[in-house]
């Protein structure tokens, strides 16, 4: 097995780890929720528990991906990453399947306006499918690849932080708080590229705007006659 270059293997291991944490956090902000009994997922409808499963293989997935990088074993990275495509086209019908069939259950976080909710749910999940497909195309840079990746994950936290922060509280603010909690973990990437290359990663700037992108177009639709319309109607 070849050596990697010092630097390589730096970053490579931070954005390992960066990987691993955004997943585990991810991971807890249900878990906790679940174990507050907030949610009885025993009683709720099968697509849920797809959407659920699809999305937990997924940040499994991201984890030993991130080890396999590590190791250098490219051959099975490559392999495991290609095959995982599957499950991220899935993805966004599953999340977006799950949203109409809370909306018709009358369901919505009471938090959200169901328009919004209908929104940012179909805006996020083909947001995080679009990066981890540019990902896969960018995967011989290695360096837009690895951000691109940890990208697409960082849109993911956003239902893990409407589990974690006190939403009913923090009213219109809280999507904005959530956009700054996220933007925060983009800001640790951009550390590291200026501590490592003296400057920010055009990569790193692209995931920060997609963060932005995200909420104020989930905002701004929202709010569109036709959006509440159909909702409305999926709601009945």
């Amino acid at each position: 097995m070849a050596t990697k270059p010092v630097r390589i293997e730096r970053e490579e291991s931070f954005f390992q780890r960066m990987a691993i944490g955004l997943a585990l956090f991810i991971l807890f902000g249900f878990a906790q929720f679940a174990a507050r009994g907030i949610v009885d997922y025993r009683q709720v409808p099968l697509i849920v528990h797809a959407h659920a499963a699809a999305m937990t293989t997924w940040l499994g997935l991201l984890m030993l991906q991130s080890v396999l990088a590590q190791r250098m074993d490219i051959s099975m990275h490559r392999a495991l990453g290609l095959a995982s495509l599957g499950l991220v086209v899935a993805i966004p019908p599953l999340a977006i399947a799950t949203c109409v069939t809370m909306l018709r259950l009358h369901a919505v976080p009471p938090f959200f306006a169901p328009a919004f909710f209908l929104v940012l749910v179909t805006i996020e999940s083909l947001t995080f499918a679009g990066l981890i497909i540019a990902a896969v195309l960018l995967r011989k840079q290695r360096d837009w690849h690895m951000r691109l990746i940890i990208g697409a994950t960082v849109i993911l936290m956003e239902p893990a932080l409407g589990r974690l922060l006190p939403m009913p509280l923090l009213g219109a603010w809280g999507e904005w708080l959530a956009m700054a909690v996220q933007l925060a973990a983009v800001a640790i990437v951009a550390r590291r590229d200026i501590a490592m290359h003296g400057a920010l990663h055009r990569a790193t700037l692209v995931i920060g705007g997609a963060v932005i992108a995200t909420h104020v177009v989930d905002t701004l639709l929202a709010e569109v006659p036709v959006v509440i319309r159909i909702t409305q109607s999926i709601a009945g």
